[in-house]
């Protein structure tokens, strides 16, 4: 692999000269999820509509089972090497991942790809959509399979990139206000369902937070943007605003603390997909100490025993 990590976001026309320079391989993966509610379907709206030479990365498939049917948690080491190497990718590939919201879930597929120590790899900031806006060609036919790949040595999870349940219910016990040691959680999710105040797109499952945690909806590290078709889409704010963001959060000094490295932070969700939007902004700011609950509030709030807060 580089030595020196690719940058996390590419504009479209950076994407674009990566290709035809032709100084390195590389692979652009549609990593496009939905929400379980969503009438529409990642697969077949990739089958419909690319960049040219892309290929389908499905985070529900290239994943680990959960004991209570979380979907698209961190895969084990060889799932993760068998689906690089089925979509052609080698250690020494450049992966750009997309999708179609312009940034909703391709942070998280760019938080496994680092996790497991592929630093080649990157965000198409804006997606799709902002490809295509820009005048940039769009592939309608039928996707073609890439040539197998190797990928040697296997590569190993960091697993401090990862929190388990027990790990947040210790520290949601530990006291944040009088522990240094303690994590910041920082939750993505909705303030509504922060709060308990708006239902979770999941049935039955209730909304609300973890105990300490604060809330930092992910769209607060983004901007829209409105296409020449009139789709919308999303990419980074700049380094400057997602601080501010930060800051509102969970005020000043604490955000300082996290910026110094004096205070590690864990991103948190619905189900562990926009964590990644956190992390990926966080890692903008060069943040290093960022790890994501991977069953986020899905997993917690499945789990009879956990304690569920419901106020702002």
């Amino acid at each position: 692999m580089s030595s020196a990590p690719a940058p996390f976001l590419l504009s479209p026309s950076e994407v674009n000269d990566l290709i035809k320079s032709g100084t390195t391989p590389v692979s652009l993966l549609d990593a496009t999820w939905f929400m379980p509610n969503s009438p529409r379907n990642a697969n077949d709206e990739f089958l419909a509509k690319r960049i040219p030479g892309s290929q389908r990365l499905d985070l529900d498939e290239v994943a680990s089972p959960h004991e209570l049917g979380v979907k698209h948690m961190m895969p084990e080491s060889q799932t993760f090497a068998s689906a690089c190497e089925t979509l052609g990718i080698s250690p020494s590939t450049h992966v750009v991942l997309y999708d179609t919201h312009g940034i909703f879930s391709a942070p998280r597929a760019l938080f496994m790809f680092r996790s497991f120590g592929h630093q080649n790899s990157s965000i198409l900031n804006g997606g799709l959509p902002r490809w295509a806006d820009e005048g940039l060609p769009v592939d309608t036919d039928a996707p073609k399979s890439p040539e197998p790949a190797i990928y040697i040595p296997l590569p190993q999870l960091n697993e401090q990139a990862l929190r388990s349940y027990e790990q947040i219910v210790a520290n949601s016990r530990s006291g944040l206000s009088t522990n240094a040691a303690a994590e910041l959680v920082l939750d993505a999710r909705p303030k509504g369902r922060y709060a308990g105040i708006d239902p979770e797109p999941r049935p039955g499952l209730s909304s609300g937070h973890i105990p300490h945690a604060f809330s930092l909806t992910f769209n607060l590290l983004l901007q829209k943007h409105k296409a020449k078709d009139g789709q919308e889409y999303s990419t980074f704010l700049p380094p400057a605003e997602i601080r501010k963001a930060l800051d509102d959060a969970v005020g000043p000094v604490e955000a300082e603390k996290i910026i110094r490295g004096e205070r590690s932070v864990v991103a948190s969700c619905g189900s562990g997909m926009t964590a990644g939007v956190l992390w990926v902004g966080l890692q903008l700011l060069d943040v290093k100490q960022v790890a994501i609950y991977d069953e986020s509030w899905t997993g917690y709030a499945m789990r009879p025993s956990s304690v569920i807060e419901k106020s702002t």
